[in-house]
């Protein structure tokens, strides 16, 4: 998608998604066969329910319709939150990630895998996993020590409360 299209796009579309209460993340344009696919990502602090995007998909196809900015050929228009894959490379991102698990890429080279405790403008404080029986250990680590990180998927965590009981 050329910047042009993009920033058009997104100076279309940023006010509708703000207008909901929510983040615009990224904007796809992409071929899917004969037709495009224009993908938003939306997202929020509390998450984002199906039928929010449902709503939004309706307004911004209204929107996009009135213009000209996707021009005369097809295209599929997909409104959703991002993945769970999804990196994480905003401040909001990290601050919606707090009490989860993340493997962080470092920017010196290695990776760390650790629970997000605390975020703020400098960076988190987080808790390592303690290996093989051992107790966590408690680290801080900069924005600018991350090169790359991305939550990791927890299928058997206990919650907090469980563990306090």
């Amino acid at each position: 998608m050329s910047t042009t299209q993009s920033d058009r796009l997104r100076g279309l579309l940023e006010p509708l998604v703000a207008a909901k209460g929510l983040d615009l993340e990224e904007i796809e344009l992409s071929k899917a066969g004969k037709r495009r696919m224009l993908r938003i990502i939306v997202d929020s602090d509390e998450g984002v329910e199906l039928d929010a995007c449902a709503e939004l998909s309706r307004e911004v196809s209204d929107k996009l319709d009135e213009s000209d900015v996707m021009g005369e050929d097809e295209y599929v228009l997909e409104v959703s939150s991002p993945g769970a894959d999804r990196p994480l490379s905003e401040h909001r991102h990290y601050v919606r990630a707090t009490g989860r698990l993340v493997k962080f890429q470092l920017a010196e080279g290695g990776e760390l895998i650790a629970r997000i405790l605390d975020v703020d403008d400098e960076g988190m404080d987080l808790e390592v996993p303690g290996v093989k029986g051992r107790k966590a250990t408690a680290r801080r680590i900069a924005f600018t020590d991350i090169a790359k990180a991305r939550v990791e998927i927890e299928f058997s965590r206990k919650d907090k409360k469980e563990e306090e009981a």
